[in-house]
């Protein structure tokens, strides 16, 4: 089947006046993707993502959790065509291929992919040596290399109108099906622009391009809000990928399928969920399941 070349695209950038971070997603005409992430273990010690960890929030009303699954996986920030109203997912193992010309950041990428896989459910993601098995692809480079990147591969006009839109930082972005799956992904990170910024890109930008798409500000507890950095995988947006990675959730619903399936899809997300964090991140059990 041939694949839709509308895509959307989810970009991270420095906003010069307040030195903050702001994320903006976007629809357009491309014909592929880009996305990032970063692991956990691989910078814990890191002062700022630790003081943010133990700042977390991590217990969420069922109303909380529904509010942003519905928000962030379907709509887009910035949408530049038709919107689609559908879940956009992978339906297939997801392997990634890293292109950098340094060995800078492939052992932390390796670790953020691992802690992905660790903390969502039925998600077969990995990285791979062999970059025609591939369906994601991450591109490391140092930030002053980062618009001639975009440039090289979408060209001066799509280019342009990214930059216009933001000027980024990092960029993701997913190729989709007709059938709303997702069939690539492409990513763009900088290797030198310190480590929280490394990791606060890693993992937003690879969360995106799984289908996460949509950036929402009334979320105050997502990495997927403008507003918001955290450097690591949050509870709340664990839920959220759980949600979308569940069986049951299938590329191409709208939102009056999900709501007929939700009640079972968020009990079995809490489960997982309270499962694999230690107990200071997780949920604890008396509020673990039917909290409104």
């Amino acid at each position: 089947m041939p694949i839709n070349l509308s895509s959307v695209f989810s970009l991270l950038a420095r906003n010069a006046v307040t030195k903050g971070w702001r994320a903006l997603t976007v629809s357009a005409v491309v014909t592929a993707a880009f996305t990032g992430a970063g692991g956990i273990s691989a910078h814990a010690e890191n002062p700022d993502i630790a003081s943010r960890r133990a700042a977390e929030r991590t217990d969420f009303s069922n109303d909380e959790i529904r509010e942003g699954f519905f928000k962030i996986a379907f709509g887009a920030e910035l949408q530049l065509d038709k919107p689609a109203g559908r879940v956009r997912k992978f339906d297939e193992p997801v392997r990634i291929f890293v292109e950098t010309a340094s060995a800078d950041r492939r052992n932390e990428l390796a670790n953020v992919v691992a802690d992905i896989r660790t903390r969502v459910n039925h998600l077969d993601i990995d990285v791979t040596n062999d970059r025609r098995a591939a369906n994601l692809v991450v591109r490391l480079v140092p930030e002053r290399k980062l618009k001639p990147t975009i440039r090289a591969l979408y060209g001066n006009d799509k280019a342009k109108r990214i930059q216009q839109a933001l000027n980024p930082e990092c960029l993701s972005g997913i190729g989709k099906d007709e059938r709303f799956r997702i069939r690539r992904a492409e990513v763009i990170l900088p290797i030198d622009a310190g480590d929280f910024t490394f990791f606060d890109c890693a993992y937003e930008e690879l969360l995106q391009a799984l289908g996460a798409i949509n950036d929402d500000a009334s979320v105050p507890w997502t990495m997927f809000n403008d507003d918001v950095q955290m450097g690591f995988f949050d509870v709340y947006d664990q839920y959220l990928l759980n949600i979308l990675y569940d069986p049951r959730i299938r590329p191409g619903m709208t939102k009056d399928e999900v709501d007929a399936v939700w009640p079972d899809i968020l009990s079995s997300a809490r489960t997982w969920v309270h499962d694999i964090n230690p107990p200071r991140r997780a949920e604890s059990e008396d509020h673990q399941v039917n909290r409104n």
